[in-house]
Protein backbone atom coordinates (compact mmCIF):
# COMPACT_ATOMS: atom_id res chain seq x y z
CA UNK A 1 0.00 0.00 0.00
CA UNK A 2 0.87 3.54 -0.74
CA UNK A 3 1.77 5.94 1.46
CA UNK A 4 -1.02 8.18 -0.65
CA UNK A 5 -3.42 5.19 -0.26
CA UNK A 6 -2.76 4.67 3.63
CA UNK A 7 -3.70 7.86 4.16
CA UNK A 8 -6.83 7.58 2.32
CA UNK A 9 -8.13 4.78 4.59
CA UNK A 10 -7.04 6.48 7.42
CA UNK A 11 -9.05 9.68 6.53
CA UNK A 12 -12.11 7.13 5.41
CA UNK A 13 -11.57 5.43 9.14
CA UNK A 14 -11.22 9.41 10.86
CA UNK A 15 -14.43 10.31 8.86
CA UNK A 16 -16.20 6.92 10.48
CA UNK A 17 -14.97 8.09 13.81
CA UNK A 18 -16.51 11.33 13.57
CA UNK A 19 -19.71 10.66 12.16
CA UNK A 20 -19.78 8.21 15.32
CA UNK A 21 -19.38 11.45 17.31
CA UNK A 22 -21.92 13.29 15.41
CA UNK A 23 -23.88 10.34 15.98
CA UNK A 24 -24.29 11.05 19.51
CA UNK A 25 -25.55 14.49 19.09
CA UNK A 26 -28.16 13.28 17.16
CA UNK A 27 -29.33 10.68 19.56
CA UNK A 28 -28.73 12.67 22.20
CA UNK A 29 -26.89 9.82 23.78
CA UNK A 30 -23.74 9.94 24.72
CA UNK A 31 -23.06 6.10 24.59
CA UNK A 32 -23.82 6.65 21.09
CA UNK A 33 -20.41 8.89 20.97
CA UNK A 34 -18.33 7.25 23.35
CA UNK A 35 -16.75 4.99 20.97
CA UNK A 36 -15.12 7.70 19.17
CA UNK A 37 -12.92 9.23 21.97
CA UNK A 38 -10.19 7.49 23.50
CA UNK A 39 -11.16 6.93 27.39
CA UNK A 40 -8.33 10.15 28.79
CA UNK A 41 -9.78 12.60 25.83
CA UNK A 42 -10.32 16.51 27.08
CA UNK A 43 -12.79 18.96 25.83
CA UNK A 44 -12.01 23.06 25.72
CA UNK A 45 -14.15 25.80 24.63
CA UNK A 46 -15.90 28.54 25.78
CA UNK A 47 -19.93 28.37 25.97
CA UNK A 48 -21.11 32.04 26.32
CA UNK A 49 -18.13 33.28 28.84
CA UNK A 50 -17.30 30.59 30.40
CA UNK A 51 -14.78 27.82 29.74
CA UNK A 52 -15.49 24.41 29.70
CA UNK A 53 -12.65 22.66 30.17
CA UNK A 54 -11.48 19.08 31.20
CA UNK A 55 -12.33 15.49 30.77
CA UNK A 56 -14.64 14.42 27.88
CA UNK A 57 -17.09 13.05 30.52
CA UNK A 58 -18.06 16.68 30.36
CA UNK A 59 -19.19 16.11 26.70
CA UNK A 60 -21.12 13.48 27.64
CA UNK A 61 -23.07 14.53 30.72
CA UNK A 62 -24.19 17.82 28.15
CA UNK A 63 -25.35 15.64 25.89
CA UNK A 64 -27.32 13.69 28.05
CA UNK A 65 -28.69 16.67 29.46
CA UNK A 66 -30.03 18.24 26.55
CA UNK A 67 -31.66 15.08 24.57
CA UNK A 68 -31.49 14.62 20.56
CA UNK A 69 -30.29 17.30 17.91
CA UNK A 70 -32.49 15.66 15.20
CA UNK A 71 -31.77 18.30 12.68
CA UNK A 72 -28.10 18.44 13.31
CA UNK A 73 -26.31 18.46 10.04
CA UNK A 74 -22.79 19.01 9.48
CA UNK A 75 -19.56 18.93 6.89
CA UNK A 76 -16.30 18.00 8.00
CA UNK A 77 -14.21 20.76 6.50
CA UNK A 78 -10.38 18.74 6.60
CA UNK A 79 -8.85 15.73 7.87
CA UNK A 80 -5.06 16.28 8.11
CA UNK A 81 -3.18 13.20 8.50
CA UNK A 82 0.60 12.33 9.66
CA UNK A 83 1.30 8.57 9.99
CA UNK A 84 -0.38 7.69 13.70
CA UNK A 85 -1.82 11.21 14.41
CA UNK A 86 -4.64 13.28 12.84
CA UNK A 87 -6.48 16.88 12.76
CA UNK A 88 -9.98 17.37 11.41
CA UNK A 89 -12.54 20.31 11.32
CA UNK A 90 -15.99 19.53 11.57
CA UNK A 91 -18.81 22.54 11.03
CA UNK A 92 -21.83 22.05 13.00
CA UNK A 93 -25.05 23.15 12.23
CA UNK A 94 -28.34 22.79 14.76
CA UNK A 95 -26.24 21.08 17.45
CA UNK A 96 -28.63 21.53 20.07
CA UNK A 97 -29.76 24.99 18.92
CA UNK A 98 -26.72 26.09 18.33
CA UNK A 99 -23.56 26.97 15.33
CA UNK A 100 -20.31 24.77 16.06
CA UNK A 101 -16.72 24.97 15.03
CA UNK A 102 -15.32 21.68 16.47
CA UNK A 103 -11.68 20.54 15.92
CA UNK A 104 -10.44 17.35 16.85
CA UNK A 105 -6.92 15.63 17.83
CA UNK A 106 -6.71 11.93 16.90
CA UNK A 107 -4.59 9.57 17.63
CA UNK A 108 -4.13 6.24 15.57
CA UNK A 109 -4.19 3.34 18.70
CA UNK A 110 -4.03 -0.07 18.54
CA UNK A 111 -5.02 0.12 14.82
CA UNK A 112 -8.03 2.64 15.51
CA UNK A 113 -8.56 6.38 15.16
CA UNK A 114 -9.70 7.68 18.62
CA UNK A 115 -10.50 11.54 19.47
CA UNK A 116 -8.03 12.52 21.97
CA UNK A 117 -8.93 16.34 22.08
CA UNK A 118 -11.70 18.38 20.89
CA UNK A 119 -12.02 21.96 21.11
CA UNK A 120 -14.79 23.92 19.87
CA UNK A 121 -15.91 27.55 19.12
CA UNK A 122 -19.69 28.54 19.62
CA UNK A 123 -20.60 31.17 17.02
CA UNK A 124 -22.67 33.88 18.31
CA UNK A 125 -26.51 34.05 17.98
CA UNK A 126 -27.26 36.10 14.47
Amino acid sequence: MTTASAQSGDREAIARVLETYISGGISGKSSDMQPAFHPTATIHGYLGPDLIAGPIQGLFDWIDGNGPAADLTFEIANIDVFETVATARVECQNFGGHRFTDMFTLLKTGGEWKIVSKIFYLHPER
